[in-house]
């Protein structure tokens, strides 16, 4: 197949459209690796730099009917059918395989990114592009005959550019990778200024989280990206291979699951963000109290955002058995460390029919799932982890995937803090909540790296909800420590007994009222249930090896911070 374009008529290419146009033709292709060149009708433009001309003029045109989509017509009206989506060719379907691209030696294929290097030399030019695919950059090595030249001479191709390329896949001379692209054409798409920020030089990530929308470009931050994506992918593969029913829980609720009182209320009893700067404390509608009238909220009374999927998801695991929920929670707890974000991701499986012994082994299984997930599917990204973030990282995740967690009581978890040779900066003693030096000491030190879940905590620092043990003093309740985060995750077998949970209610002064619905499950057919919750960006952070939490997500959302 080849595509005529004269310079004779007007182009009118979209630059998305072209964009995708040069992308796809060798898929459209009855032979994949074989590609048709763009023939040109004669013009008094010649080589390399006609083809520059004529794509450059139509990458800035308006519009153009693309010739491999003008489908049979439909009828009399004049309509045609949409094409068919075909996935693009990318880095990784190149070079990720296990011969590393030696597999496609000559073939001509096409490949789009984003310019890393750029280096210039005296017969030859190398310039390093990226996709994001992969970790992996594609070399391309182009020399004066390749078409469109003059854009590497101009300068236009320059770090940060978006460009497409077409070449022949050959045998790398360098030591770096197995294959690059003997380039015959190029085509810059989008050019960079050179103000760009993410130059190839090392720069903090401090500095990086003030160019959030640029540090995706980064090694790290793509690689980041990619592994949480597979956290993910495994996370409802687990889930859906288990019988587990996925369910939505509502981000504005009226409860708080916690009872802990640290959430965003949601009003629109304050005008508007446009006009909220010049917003007077007289405009917010009182009662004859002088207290806020909520009767005449959006919701007509008190809103927040959830900090937890938890009690929906209960109410769905009393009629499907088993279900998890994978959304977004938000935390107003004005909290400036490495280990907290206002806005996260959270897991919420919940489990009918079921006690501790039985969540335990539930999140043991997930747990180890996910991480072999990654160490399987993500080699060259954690590879690059275990260089240059955090050594011995897939050691440790191996050990994780492959030996067996270690239970203890709370109890037993105080007394060995209490002989510990170590001085910590928070006292130990029973009936305190364990701070993250402790949680480390167990799981690092004291069991030598292997995780640790601690179970039956006190009640009087845990969640109303959870079922109280026959001691009286405990409650069904458990956490799962892991090395250099500490708490991975926590869970609990739920309060299934109608009055011992309107009992803890009242303890707590929570307002009965607030709960009906929850209450109304243990009145209705109440079972034996059980569930855990886990802080994604947590998950990702020891899966990584990245220290600080706000690394760990695409826009943090912390105290002081909503920036992107």
């Amino acid at each position: 197949m080849a595509a005529a374009l004269a310079p004779a008529i007007s182009l009118r290419l979209r630059p998305y459209n072209s964009l995708r146009f040069f992308s796809t033709i060798p898929l459209i292709l009855s032979n994949y690796h074989a590609f048709t060149p763009i023939i040109f009708r004669p013009s008094r433009f010649s080589g390399r730099r006609f083809f520059s001309a004529v794509v450059t003029g139509a990458l800035h045109a308006r519009e153009r009917k693309m010739p491999e989509f003008n489908e049979k017509s439909i009828g009399d009206t004049g309509t045609s059918k949409v094409g068919e989506f075909r996935k693009k060719l990318k880095v990784v379907d190149i070079k990720g395989g296990p011969d590393e691209g030696l597999d496609r030696l000559g073939q001509i294929l096409p490949v789009t990114g984003w310019v890393r290097t750029v280096r210039v030399q005296s017969s030859i030019t190398f310039i390093e592009i990226n996709d994001g695919s992969c970790l992996s950059n594609m070399q391309c090595v182009v020399d004066s005959d390749a078409e469109g030249y003059d854009q590497v001479e101009s300068g236009l191709i320059a770090t940060g550019a978006s460009i497409w390329v077409q070449g022949t896949v050959v045998e790398s001379q360098g030591s770096k990778q197995k294959v690059e692209l003997k380039v015959n054409k190029i085509v810059v798409v989008g050019k960079c200024d050179p103000s760009f920020p993410i130059q190839k030089k090392r720069v903090s990530r401090e500095f990086l989280r003030t160019k959030a929308h640029l540090r995706p470009r980064t090694n790290t931050f793509g690689a980041v990206a990619r592994v949480r994506n597979a956290l993910a992918y495994a996370t409802h593969k687990f889930f859906q291979e288990n019988g587990f029913v996925w369910v939505s829980s509502p981000i504005i609720t009226a409860s708080d699951c916690e009872g802990a009182g640290e959430q965003f209320c949601v009003t629109t009893l304050i005008p508007s963000s446009r006009d909220a700067a010049d917003s007077h404390l007289d405009a917010i509608p009182k009662t004859k109290e002088g207290l806020i009238d909520w009767s005449q909220d959006f919701f007509g009374e008190p809103a927040f955002l959830t900090v937890s999927g938890q009690l929906n998801g209960e109410t769905y695991a009393t009629a499907l058995s088993d279900v998890y929920t994978f959304g977004p929670t938000f935390r107003a707890e004005n909290s400036h460390t490495s280990r907290h974000l206002s806005e996260f991701w959270m897991i919420e499986p919940e489990l009918a029919f079921a006690d501790l012994n039985d969540d335990m082994a539930c999140a043991t299984a997930y747990l180890q799932y996910v991480v072999r997930h990654i160490l399987e599917n993500c080699k060259e990204d954690m590879n690059f982890f275990n260089t240059w973030i955090e050594k011995g990282i897939i050691d440790r995740l191996s050990d994780v995937a492959e030996k067996d967690f270690v239970q203890l009581t709370y109890t037993d978890a105080i007394d060995l803090l209490l002989r510990a040779n170590k001085k910590f900066e928070f006292p130990v003693k029973w009936g305190c909540d364990l701070q993250s030096e402790h949680e480390r000491y167990i799981t690092e030190e004291a069991f030598g790296g292997c995780p640790v879940i601690i179970r039956d905590y006190p009640k009087e620092i845990k969640a109303f909800y959870m079922r109280k043990n026959d001691d009286g003093k405990t409650v069904a309740a458990m956490d799962m420590l892991v090395p250099r985060v500490g708490e991975l995750m926590g869970g609990s077998q739920r309060e299934e007994r109608l009055e011992y949970l309107e009992e803890r209610l009242d303890e707590l002064k929570l307002n009965r009222g607030s709960y009906w619905w929850y209450l109304d499950l243990r009145r209705y057919g109440s079972v034996p249930h059980a569930g855990f919750g886990l802080g994604f960006e947590r998950l990702v952070q020891f899966a990584t090896g990245i220290e600080n939490i706000r690394d760990a997500i695409p826009f943090p959302r912390t105290p002081g911070s909503a920036e992107f």
